[in-house]
């Protein structure tokens, strides 16, 4: 892992044609002429359904944030979960503007995530994990940018770095502190809880896989909502969770997972 500059929901609808309908929504919010951009689908029907392009737009400006300062590990779990699957299908870094350099390398290659592609800038403040991010965002190349921040994107600002990553690749700003969201420019805003997950299948002891409360709150050209996920760590692959009151009661010894 390399260190620089240091500073101080509903079912989907059958008919395609609704989704391309969508899709061309999308395509005139951002003006005439302007492409259909590339997407990394979720591999979840009901997710990619809501999303005009059917998965989540390159190239453009994202936000995960945490349902409150306790679902913290929830939402940088979902993140990271992003950003493996990014990783598989992008060749090139991963630029993270950190606040404290608290990412593991043993941690993140079990999530999938290769710690020798991680770029990680420790930026003390926000100004200056602002600055490198936008910088970020702006070079080709980078399979992803992520900017952990603790004061939401306000319209101006997130309007500059939607425009930053138009021209070079996609970006994530990343909220911890389950504070309030402010109008943005972002393209898509998630809402990330744990949710409580089940042993393992073979009566391991330990927890299972992770599970979260996902809540899609914005989505340009797209529709909200909100679905119970989790990631199977053996495969890396993201997945509806079933509804706990069709899975066994939960044993007592089970536990919230982010």
């Amino acid at each position: 892992m390399a260190l620089i500059l240091p500073f101080s929901s509903p079912a989907p609808e059958a008919d395609p044609r609704l989704a391309d309908l969508r899709a061309e929504v999308g395509r005139l919010e951002r003006g005439r002429g302007a492409g259909i951009p590339a997407v990394l689908p979720f591999g979840v029907e009901a997710i990619d359904a809501h999303l005009p392009f059917r998965g989540l737009a390159l190239k453009r400006l994202h936000e995960v944030a945490a349902a409150s300062e306790w679902d913290a590990g929830a939402a940088l779990g979902f993140l990271l979960a992003l950003l493996a699957r990014a990783m598989r299908a992008e060749t090139g870094p991963v630029l993270w503007c950190a606040r404290r350099p608290e990412l593991h390398a043993s941690a993140l290659a079990a999530l999938g995530i290769d710690p020798e592609r991680l770029i990680l800038v420790n930026a003390r403040t926000e100004t200056d994990r602002l600055w490198a991010f936008e910088e970020g965002l702006k070079t080709p190349g980078l399979a992803a940018a992520v900017a952990e921040l603790e004061k939401p994107l306000d319209l101006a600002g997130s309007r500059r770095l939607q425009l930053a990553a138009e021209k070079g690749t996609t970006g994530f700003a990343l909220r911890l502190d389950g504070g309030e969201a402010a109008a943005s420019a972002v393209e898509t805003r998630w809402r990330i809880a744990g949710a409580p997950s089940l042993p393992p299948a073979d009566d391991a002891e330990g927890i299972g896989d992770p599970r979260w409360r996902v809540t899609l709150e914005r989505c340009r050209g797209g529709r909200p909502g909100n679905w119970l996920m989790e990631r199977n760590d053996a495969t890396g692959d993201l997945a509806l969770a079933p509804a706990l009151c069709d899975r066994p009661d939960l044993p007592a010894g089970a536990r919230v997972a982010g």
